[in-house]
């Protein structure tokens, strides 16, 4: 009897893929598990205790930050970090700057602080009416600023305001950051400055705005003041300001002065002497026609504004009130009076402070 014949068994790869299928389950699944192990872990609160502050040097590397910030204790592993930045600065580098890190700050946060350059500022201000050597003795004293001091500009050639700064900024970029912002202030305001003063360059401009700033504190009489000086030129009469006394003494004295105040031989300040009025040192409009030949400060934007539109007015003169402002005139007579008026109101003064 013939015995069947078993068809023969054709090798299959069902077995194969099978196993490469599971193999890639199990790859896909820990490499879930790993993410989701790494997001908890870059997301969980930190180990700083207390809110901190780290420095990102200029061209420092992932590695030498996250070495950096784990040998302080703001972070607990350094190649988590490295991964954290791939995987959360979204292409871009870390900035340098000195950063704000509150307490248990996750190390995403971090990454993404310093991704994004969220880095501290620093407030610098320079108070309107500064002068050239006080903005030096500033830009010098700053510890956030790095760097050598660089060679003073001329005088009126920055613009006085608060600047935000990082650390590290070095203080020649500061003081370029200052003329920049000086020339494009004095641009704009000289282009739309009013018709028919009796100034002829963005200069005189400047140099007439450093003596208005100089005058008075007080921003409404900016334009008042403004317009004593410009009526003085179109008379023409010497503008004979007192601020331009004391800078030209301070210049040709600088023992007599401190912070661009006249002082007496114990250091404190004083008023013009006699002899000071009549000294001519090239910058005392009481001796000299028209204006200095420089700003005697750095004008304001403020102070550069009313200079460009003075008010409408025919004041010729002002003497301090008593009130912290000043009385305008427009005659001598009228002057005069203004004049008794605040001697007597600082002999009263005087008499008071005998009294206490």
């Amino acid at each position: 009897m013939a015995r069947s014949r078993r068809p023969a068994r054709r090798a299959s790869g069902g077995g194969f893929f099978s196993l490469l299928a599971g193999l890639l389950l199990f790859v896909g699944a820990a490499g879930l598990v790993g993410m989701f192990a790494f997001i908890a872990e870059t997301n969980r609160a930190g180990p700083l205790t207390q809110d901190a502050t780290f420095m990102v040097e200029r061209g420092a590397s992932a590695a030498a930050i996250g070495e950096a910030l784990a040998e302080e204790g703001y972070i607990r592993n350094p190649l988590l970090f490295r991964v954290a930045t791939r995987a959360y600065a979204r292409g871009r580098s870390l900035q340098a700057g000195e950063y704000a890190l509150p307490a248990q700050i996750s190390l995403r946060e971090v990454v993404e602080r310093m991704a994004s350059g969220d880095a501290l500022m620093h407030a610098i201000t320079f108070h309107e009416g500064i002068t050239i050597d006080a903005v030096m003795n500033i830009i010098a004293d700053n510890e956030v600023l790095t760097g050598d001091l660089p060679e003073a500009p001329p005088e009126g050639s920055v613009l006085p305001e608060t600047y935000h700064v990082q650390r590290g900024m070095t203080r020649e970029a500061l003081l370029q950051q200052m003329r920049d912002a000086h020339d494009a202030a004095v641009e704009e305001i000289w282009a739309d400055r009013q018709d028919g003063l009796p100034i002829t360059s963005p200069e005189e401009l400047v140099t007439l705005a450093s003596i208005v700033e100089r005058e008075t504190g007080i921003g409404e009489e900016r334009p008042l003041v403004a317009a004593v000086f410009v009526n003085r030129l179109r008379v023409p009469m010497r503008l004979e300001s007192d601020p331009t006394i004391i800078y030209g003494v301070c210049r040709q004295y600088p023992n007599r002065c401190t912070d661009g105040r006249l002082i007496n031989a114990s250091g404190q300040r004083r008023t013009i002497r006699q002899s000071e009025i009549e000294l001519d040192t090239g910058y005392n409009t009481y001796r000299i026609d028209r204006l200095p030949p420089t700003p005697i400060a750095n004008p304001g934007r403020a102070a550069l504004e009313a200079t460009a539109h003075p008010a409408e007015t025919n004041a010729l003169y002002f003497v301090a009130d008593g009130s912290g402002g000043h009385a305008f005139a427009a005659s001598l007579a009228e002057h005069n009076a203004n004049v008794v008026r605040w001697r007597e109101i600082e002999r009263e003064r005087l008499a008071a402070e005998r009294v206490d």
